[in-house]
């Protein structure tokens, strides 16, 4: 039987392109090419599985797709799928867990990087004709020598550790759970309390889920707690910073820089004032993105779709909610 897998979030061609090319037998496609949620809404009637990369699932999408048997997220966050919603409908929702800790890990230390060497002010400067060096050494740094904090130690802090072990900089984590000395020396990081952490870090990078526990942990109090001119970087969720207290943090001077791939509100305003802030670095939630990786993420997104059908068990690092044991696979 032809399973309907509905993507939610617009793609463009060339990515539907390689997705297409992971499909498996028996699941037919297709693809929304705007946000609007009353087209959702139409698109999932007859689904049988919605993919989310960041599109809402909400409550009412739900209830608009009777025949739906599976939720899965292109991605790690569930904090815009209504868990309620499908946990009453006895509904398993499943993450691509891991696939895209890399290229997330490489926009976080490219943030850290285009901070730190204000590149894109450097960029504008050049293109208008201005050409000034010594003003840029005055206020660029290097990385080398420096401590970074990572708040949160999964695969994608993980990688990141391991990406900067080459730079020659101190690495401190913090997580709720404290990872064991094996894989502390393998990645080059020291555990340290959260207040340790934000007073040590020259540059903090944030890898949580938005829970209700971090929503808004990175508020004032946390912001004058880190170190004078350190800089902020955010791949994670917007909502767990205070946007507020970050720009007051930065524009006291408190804070040296940030760099933001997620906003509290996306797209982010135009009159959201931490644009207009030459030492902020800003980039359109897009940390994962690149054409690269879609072969590997899409065939995880459609492996799992195909091993739930097929009922055969999925990783446990990407079970979100399981299915109710008498509506374990889909139809087929």
């Amino acid at each position: 039987m032809t399973l309907n897998i509905v993507f939610l979030t617009p793609m463009t061609p060339e990515v539907r392109e390689v997705v297409r090319g992971c499909a498996h037998a028996g699941q037919q496609l297709r693809f929304s090419e705007t946000t609007d949620p009353e087209t959702h809404r139409r698109l999932v009637s007859d689904a049988d599985v919605i993919v989310s990369a960041g599109s809402w699932v909400t409550a009412d999408l739900i209830a608009a797709a009777p025949k739906l048997r599976f939720i899965q997220k292109w991605g790690i966050g569930v904090d815009k799928i209504d868990l309620e919603a499908a946990r009453a409908r006895g509904l398993p929702v499943a993450i691509t867990a891991g696939a895209s800790a890399g290229p997330v890990a490489e926009h976080a230390l490219a943030l850290m990087l285009a901070v730190y060497r204000r590149l894109p002010l450097a960029d504008r400067q050049v293109r208008a004709g201005i050409w000034e060096p010594a003003r840029l050494r005055g206020v660029c740094r290097q990385i080398a020598g420096r401590t970074v904090g990572l708040l949160g130690f999964g695969n994608i802090a993980r990688t990141l550790a391991h990406r900067l072990r080459g730079f020659d900089a101190t690495i401190l984590y913090h997580d709720v759970r404290r990872a064991d000395a094996v894989t502390e020396r393998a990645f080059g990081a020291r555990y340290a309390g959260f207040d340790e952490l934000l007073a040590q870090a020259d540059i903090l990078s944030l890898h949580l889920p938005l829970t209700d526990a971090s929503r808004g942990m990175m508020g004032a109090d946390a912001l004058r707690a880190m170190k004078p001119g350190a800089v902020l970087i955010n791949t994670a969720r917007g909502e767990i910073v205070d946007e507020a207290a970050l720009l007051e943090a930065l524009r006291s001077g408190h804070l040296g820089g940030a760099g933001l791939d997620t906003f509290a509100q996306e797209p982010a305003p135009a009159g959201n004032p931490l644009l207009g802030l030459d030492n902020v670095v800003v980039t359109p939630h897009s940390a994962g993105s690149v054409i690269d990786n879609v072969p590997n993420i899409a065939g995880h997104v459609l492996g799992n779709i195909d091993r739930h059908a097929r009922g055969l068990p999925l990783a446990e690092a990407d079970i979100v909610l399981r299915a109710p044991a008498a509506a374990s696979t889909l139809p087929g």
